[in-house]
């Protein structure tokens, strides 16, 4: 999709569509919907009169031919309230409309923004939002949706300057990298296995100029990553782990290492505790937070921060094979910290744990962990916001603020010793499930806290909200490479 800014008046746009929005407020024409509705020779007006254009967040109202544009339609999309409109709202308004057109076999679109929503953070919002907007999981579909065809460029008019444009840009690689994360995701696990999923990074790493080292079953177990070889063992595809590393040019003096470190079980059954048969088909996105960090790598390629970023993903299969691990297990991490396996089917905390002291080995000096971990946090927090843990509370507090800049919910959740002590057995040093009821999601996090020091390190625990059950105005149903442009904007802070 071609997006560009253009510098005509939107009287004279060409275009299938004209794309502008209208509060709920008192009175909704007024600022750049009163140019456009003098153009139109007052149809707005009379159709906010009649209670046809009220503003309802992503209500849509299509009018064709308008008199007074070159544009062929205009499509003016609800906003809701003005005084709740924000980047967030703006990146999915451009989402909903795109979405809307692009199945009514429109391809040439334009995006007028009202007044006071003309800055650079403006144009990359709806950058992001088209882009993201315009992706579908219809890959293996042989006979693709009816009357939907690809949207071949949007104009963004009323924009200015060159720090605009260079908006665009950035919203367009973070987008298309986001994009990238949600294909890796929604793939099925007999097309994504470890081996391919290392071979699609170490390709994009080569695409990208990124470094990239690929660790097979035999260097893994002479690294003694206990974890990541405990959980493959049953299945008869091998296990890999994933690194990439992005060194700048110019590195600023001083600046932090950061090491992201992403969960990749490309199908989880569970392994011996098995996991019931209902859902079971969406466990191939269990690898979504080792998709995401990979994704981030091709943006901070592009990017170019002056900061250096190492990301490791152990990437495996849990499957109940013979030779499959078993409750009551113990083995040793590569940490040398022994673990006794309770429940099988916590496995993503075992491998995340060998990627935390990989990543830290590697010089990582802040880290940060993405994980659909828990089935927990989404009883904590339903599909609406990432869970997020942390120890240092500086960094954390820049990952939240990043987390609104990008429009990603997420929600700080608590760490203590009382939790610590929850994850003692009695065998060895640490059980991989907490005692007792509740908790969950916390005595998660304080597993991996374990394999952390001194290092800042944050968890993100994604389980609620790497994938969309349904699809909403603004997005195709599957995954949804969340938490990637948080990770981008912290970088930008860091």
């Amino acid at each position: 999709m071609d997006i560009a800014l253009r510098s005509e008046p939107f009287a004279t746009v060409e275009a299938d569509a004209l794309i502008t929005y209208v509060f709920e407020q008192d009175p909704p024409i007024c600022g750049v919907l009163a140019e456009l509705d003098g153009v139109l020779g007052g149809r707005l007006q009379r159709l906010a009169e009649a209670g046809e254009l009220r503003g309802k967040l992503y209500e849509m109202t299509l009018l064709h031919e308008p008199p007074g544009l070159t544009a062929r339609r205009l499509l003016v999309v609800g906003a809701g309230k003005p005084e709740k409109f924000t980047g967030v709202e703006l990146r999915r308004l451009a989402a909903a409309a795109l979405r809307y057109l692009k199945g009514r076999g429109l391809s040439r679109l334009a995006f007028l923004p009202r007044e006071g929503q003309r800055d650079a953070a403006a144009a990359q919002a709806v950058t992001e939002g088209l882009l993201l907007g315009d992706f579908e999981m219809d890959k293996y579909k042989t006979e693709k949706k009816e009357g939907s065809k690809a949207v071949a460029s949007v104009a963004l008019v009323g924009w200015p300057g060159a720090e605009v444009q260079a908006a665009v840009v950035r919203g367009r690689i973070i987008a298309e990298s986001q994009n990238f994360a949600r294909e890796l995701i929604n793939e099925p696990s007999n097309r994504l296995t470890p081996r391919v999923l290392a071979e699609r990074a170490a390709a994009m790493a080569k695409e990208e100029g990124l470094e990239c080292d690929i660790l097979d079953e035999k260097k893994i177990a002479s690294l003694r990553m206990g974890g990541l070889v405990a959980v493959s063992q049953g299945s008869a595809e091998p296990p890999r782990l994933i690194v990439l590393r992005y060194r700048p040019a110019q590195p600023r003096p001083g600046a932090p290492v950061l090491g992201l470190v992403g969960k990749a079980v490309t199908f989880d059954t569970g392994g011996i505790s098995i996991k019931p048969s209902e859902g079971m088909e969406k466990m191939k996105y269990d690898m979504a937070g080792g998709a995401t960090v990979i994704a981030v790598m091709r943006a901070v390629a592009r990017l170019k921060p002056p900061v250096e970023v190492l990301c490791v993903v152990p990437a495996t299969e849990n499957m109940p094979g013979g030779r499959a691990q078993k409750p009551g297990d113990v083995y040793i991490a590569m940490s040398g910290k022994s673990v006794e396996v309770i429940n099988t089917d916590a496995e993503g905390r075992l491998i995340l744990a060998d990627g935390l002291t990989y990543a830290r080995q590697l010089g990582a000096t802040h880290l940060v962990d993405v994980a659909t971990l828990t089935g927990a946090i989404v009883v904590a927090l339903a599909n609406v916001n990432v869970g997020v843990f942390g120890t240092d509370d500086a960094f954390t507090q820049q990952l939240l603020d990043g987390a609104k800049v990008a429009g990603e919910k997420m929600w700080r959740m608590p760490l203590g010793d009382e939790y610590a002590e929850m994850i003692r057995s009695t065998i060895a040093d640490l059980q991989n499930v907490g005692s007792g009821k509740g908790g969950g999601a916390i005595t998660a996090a304080m597993f991996l806290r374990e394999f952390v020091e001194a290092e800042p390190w944050i968890h993100l625990d994604i389980a609620g909200t790497a994938w969309l059950d349904e699809a909403k105005p603004w997005s195709a149903k599957g995954a949804t490479g969340v938490g990637l442009r948080t990770l981008v904007e912290l970088i930008h802070r860091l």
